[in-house]
Parts: C-alpha cells; structure tokens; sequence
C-alpha cells in the first residue's frame, strides 16, 4: 500500500502526517510526503534563469520538507527509516495531487483538515475539492489528532450497496486488524432486517469482525450532527464513507456532501471512497 501523505509545512497538517505514520506502522505502508508549490516567473528572466531559480527553490523545499518530516517522527518517538519526500510545482495544488498519485500509483491520499470558513465553502479548499473530486481514496484528519489504540472502524452506511461496498472497507481494516461497525441512520417508514440477524450472515459471508448498528435519524437535527454524536459514541480510530461526486456544478457550489461538512467537524480521521469508482 502507498500513502500520500500531503503537508504545507504548517503545524496543522502534522495531524495528517501523524495518522499516516501510525497507519504505516500497522499496516507496513509506503509513505511518500508531498509538498505542492507555485514559483511564478518573473517576465524579465529567460527560460533558462527561470529553470535554475525553479531547480534551486525545489531543493530547498525538499530539505525543509526532510527535516519537517523528520520532527514529526521524532515528536512520536518512532523510528523514521528510509523517508521519501517528494515537491512539485503547480498553480492549483490539489489539481498537483491527483495527478501525482495518478501516475504513480497511489493507494490513499491522507491530509489534514481545519474548519473552512463562509467563502472557503463556496470556492472551495485542497481537502474539500479532493474529497469531492479525487479517484483515490482521501484520509481527511484532523488537525489537532493524536494517535490512539486501534480498535475497530465505524462504516457511515446508507445501506445500498453495502455488502459490495463492505469488500473495500475491509481491505482497508484487516491489515490494521480493525474491527467494522457498520452504521446506518434509520428514516421513517425504511424495512429494515434485524441488525443481529444480519451480522451473523455479514460475518459468515466475509468471515471478519463485523457490527450492525443501525440509530433513528433525529430529523431536528442535521444529518452531520446525528453523525458525529454516534461517532463519539463509538470512539473509532477512523470513519469509512462513500460519497456521491457525480453531482451538478449548483450541487457542488451550495450543497456540500456529508463526508465534506463531516471533515471539517468531526474529532475522528474519515476515509472517503469514491461511490461511483
């Protein structure tokens, strides 16, 4: 498995940086610290001045990023082995991102998240335009995380297509060795099976640790807050969701998905598959 693991040298994104590196050592990953810059040209350089200024400003970074990297393993106390760094140069980072764990093969994308503000939510920021957009998986962590003991991962589930959708979820806990608790948010009038029926069946079918849980949607709340009151009930090391990215440019403007409001406000690292992949 390879991780992406993106930072901007702030002391927020050590929060991404900390749970990738956690993960790693649970799941024996590859990570690779990716740092996206922009070096504007100056009109009167030539294109060989500008090729140096651009050489020159890379290694630079790159020396920044090795020792940035290496205090956060040493904050951790963890061995920090053979590490791979890697600064690329673009206009529009996330554009930088996608394109890189495109063409190399990347597994996971894994960064940090802080609250967005008014017209950070209409136009758009790194995590949130990667969630809603990104083919590779994106891990949205909190900026203030610490890492803790893994136990089990709580699956947010609009039940269906969950047993297909359940296949992915465990490839991402077994190497872990995480439990799954699969939760779901009941609606008036939804036929429902009994959930203890069905995790008997689920954990014969896949032959994993797997828990049914389903909750009444309090309608007088919003869905993001029903969420986050049964993902502090649960206390996971992570939140598994789907989402939706094959909405109208309207949808994508004014209606932020669940899992992108649920990024910037949840106290728990949420790993967003893409539903239609």
């Amino acid at each position: 498995m390879k991780i992406l693991v993106t930072t901007d040298f702030s002391t927020n994104s050590k929060g991404g940086l900390r749970f990738a590196i956690s993960l790693s050592k649970l799941n024996k990953a590859q990570l690779i610290f990716f740092h996206s810059c922009f070096l504007p040209k100056p009109t009167s350089w030539s294109e060989a001045t500008y090729a140096l200024y651009v050489k020159n400003e890379k290694q630079k970074l790159l020396t920044r990023l090795n020792k940035f990297v290496e205090s956060v393993y040493k904050s951790m106390k963890v061995s920090s082995d053979k590490i791979k760094c890697v600064i690329e140069q673009s206009i529009i980072h996330e554009s930088s991102i996608t394109e890189y764990a495109k063409t190399h093969s990347i597994d996971f994308i894994c960064m940090s998240t802080r609250g967005a503000g008014s017209l950070n939510k209409i136009f758009g920021n790194t995590a949130g335009n990667l969630i809603t957009k990104s083919q590779v998986p994106v891990i949205a962590v909190p900026q203030h995380y610490r890492t803790k003991n893994c136990t089990h991962i709580l699956y947010a589930s609009d039940l269906k297509n969950y047993k297909q959708e359940l296949n992915t979820v465990i490839e991402f806990a077994k190497p872990i060795k995480a439990a799954v608790e699969v939760f779901h948010l009941t609606f008036p009038g939804e036929k429902l099976m009994d959930a203890g029926e069905i995790t008997a069946n689920l954990k014969k079918q896949f032959k994993y640790n797997i828990k049914l849980l389903f909750k009444n949607n309090d309608f007088t709340k919003p869905i993001v807050t029903n969420l986050k009151k049964a993902i502090a009930s649960s206390n996971p090391i992570a939140v598994v969701m789907f989402t939706e990215q094959r909405r109208t440019f309207f949808q994508q403007l004014f209606l932020s998905s669940t899992s992108e409001s649920l990024a910037f406000q949840t106290k728990i690292p949420l790993v967003v598959f893409n539903k239609n992949k």
